[in-house]
């Protein structure tokens, strides 16, 4: 007896369920029915669509094949956004691959071609970081260096862009001294420099104009220890004469002067600083000790004398 029982406790139980799925799959059937009714009746609509859709969210492409249509749309299509979404697929999909590699540089030169220097910035950035042993980390270097270079204002503005466009050329020049890249890097930085001069100068002409010759004379100081191969050496060179003059600090006026005719004879600058010195009852001449004489005799400008032009 024990035995049957045990042999039918299964089948009663299966009996059950089999009875609760039947009814079950009647209800489901009947739901689906229900669902049916309004699906066939918008089969084109967003339901629909959403059920019938086909799932494409990942298409793994070959990186070859990604990497080369984005140099056709660079090249031949002038489309530098698609190329550069391109070529950030090619390391989406292909992380760890040399092709990976090629496209995150020229990612940020596509990104540098659309005036988006943020972003290129940011992708040659990371280009450095990751390879800093490649061949190309120097034009990545140099594709950061341009980007800041380029975004450089007018000297009425903060230079703070300036100051990082100079910090990047000289990164460029310290790590990759005989790279092509190093040359252009120095052309540019002359360039950038020149800029904060510029701004100094402008500043300081501000404080002389409200005849407020401390701050005007520390200005023009900066110009002449800081930016002597610059074009606004010679006007700073000037100011600084007048500048002293004024004050009644006539040493320095004298060697201003002196240093601004010996370094620039034919400058009009020259000639202004000679007549301002003159109307004075004195003549230019170079005190050795002073930061002025120093600052030129640092940058290998001469051997400054004594100088009486008129």
């Amino acid at each position: 007896m024990s035995a049957q029982r045990m042999t039918l406790e299964p089948r009663k139980l299966s009996g059950l369920s089999g009875l609760a799925g039947a009814g079950r799959s009647l209800r489901l059937a009947a739901g689906l029915i229900t669902l049916a009714i309004p699906l066939s009746g918008c089969g084109t609509g967003a339901l629909w669509d959403k059920f019938t859709a086909k799932d494409d969210t990942f298409n793994e492409e070959p990186a070859d094949k990604l990497y080369n249509e984005g140099l056709y749309l660079m090249n031949q299509r002038k489309d530098n956004k698609a190329a550069s979404k391109k070529f950030e697929e090619v390391d989406r999909q292909h992380p760890y691959s040399d092709w990976a590699r090629k496209s995150l540089l020229m990612s940020a030169y596509s990104f540098y071609n659309q005036g988006d220097y943020d972003s290129c910035i940011g992708a040659a950035t990371r280009y450095v970081t990751l390879h800093p042993g490649s061949a190309d980390a120097a034009y990545a270097q140099y594709l950061i260096a341009a980007s800041h270079y380029d975004q450089i204002p007018d000297i009425s503005r903060d230079q703070g862009r300036t100051e990082k466009a100079i910090a990047a050329l000289e990164e460029v020049i310290r790590k990759y001294p005989t790279s092509e890249y190093a040359t252009s890097a120095k052309a540019k930085l002359e360039g950038a420099r020149d800029q904060l001069a510029g701004k100094e100068l402008d500043v300081g002409r501000y404080y002389l104009d409200k005849r407020d010759f401390t701050p005007a004379i520390n200005r023009f100081k900066t110009v002449v220890t800081r930016y002597q191969t610059t074009r606004h050496v010679e006007e700073a060179l000037f100011r600084l004469t007048e500048a002293y003059m004024a004050i009644g600090i006539v040493g320095e006026a004298q060697t201003a002067a002196a240093v601004l005719g010996h370094n620039f004879p034919d400058s009009r600058w020259y000639k202004d600083a000679y007549n301002l010195v003159k109307s004075g009852g004195l003549e230019p001449n170079e005190n050795k000790g002073s930061y002025i004489s120093r600052a030129f005799k640092k940058m290998g400008l001469g051997s400054l004398m004594n100088t009486d032009r008129g």
